[in-house]
């Protein structure tokens, strides 16, 4: 009995044997050259790198404002957005100007600064703070009107334009207890001079008898005028006016101008 059992023993160890080498044989074949995972290749991301103690720390330098020169970046409605859009497509040369509050009348909501006309061919001197609106029409009335007719009278175009300013927070000609003025507003333009690129220098005011390109040139713009501003006034009205002209966008009944 006792033989049998250690014939059955040694028979189970045997299997068993058998059986670890079976597996042992498996395992090895499949940890193949290319299923064994290798270290990464050195990057130079070793954290025992030596430090530098000599090597100096700061901030990383500003990142730039990402909104452009002449760019509005103050709140302004739609409509104040499309008349930007016509003025660059007039070739007006204008920047953008913060909030203007000097106190009742004197505001102007969305001033900008204008310097020049047509693309920059035409300077606009001193450059002014004015609302876009008469902006606008002042620009139509240079494109269609002005140039036109200086190059009609004296085959010239225009250099530069001439301004008495325009925003101005005042009453009406300067007087005490008067209206405010629509300059307190930005909307109004007064034009002193107009020079041209052959050198001429019109002067607005009431010009003598024989300057027939000059008296010719003077009332066929201010007549013009009228199709773009509700008041035009100039040299022979008063004598406030006796040197420039006054453009403006006033709003009155029954859409009045006063053309004058």
């Amino acid at each position: 009995m006792e033989v049998t059992d250690m014939s059955i023993a040694l028979s189970q160890s045997r299997r068993l044997a058998a059986l670890l080498a079976v597996c042992a044989a498996a395992f090895t074949a499949s940890c193949s050259r290319e299923t064994v995972r290798r270290p990464e290749a050195d990057v130079g991301m070793s954290l025992s790198a030596p430090v530098n103690e000599d090597q100096s720390y700061g901030f990383l330098p500003p990142v730039e404002n990402p909104v452009t020169a002449g760019e509005n970046i103050y709140t302004q409605s739609s409509e104040e957005t499309a008349c930007r859009q016509r003025l660059k497509r007039l070739g007006v040369v204008f920047s953008e100007l913060p909030p203007i509050n000097d106190g009742g009348s004197c505001r102007i909501d969305n001033p900008i600064l204008v310097s020049g006309f047509a693309g920059g061919a035409i300077d606009f001197k001193p450059a002014a703070k004015l609302n876009c609106a008469v902006t606008e029409a002042f620009a139509r009335w240079v494109k269609g009107d002005l140039v036109p007719s200086t190059r009609f009278r004296y085959f010239s175009g225009v250099d530069t334009i001439y301004n008495a300013g325009g925003y101005s927070c005042r009453t009406m000609n300067h007087r005490r207890g008067a209206k405010m003025s629509e300059h307190s507003r930005g909307n109004a333009i007064d034009v002193t001079r107009i020079k041209l690129n052959n050198g001429k220098a019109v002067k607005v005011h009431k010009p003598g008898w024989f300057s027939f390109r000059e008296r010719g040139l003077l009332n066929s713009v201010r007549a013009d005028a009228c199709d773009y501003f509700t008041t035009v006034l100039g040299p022979g009205y008063n004598r406030e006016h006796s040197d420039h002209f006054h453009f403006d966008l006033m709003q009155r009944r029954n859409g009045y101008r006063a053309c004058r």
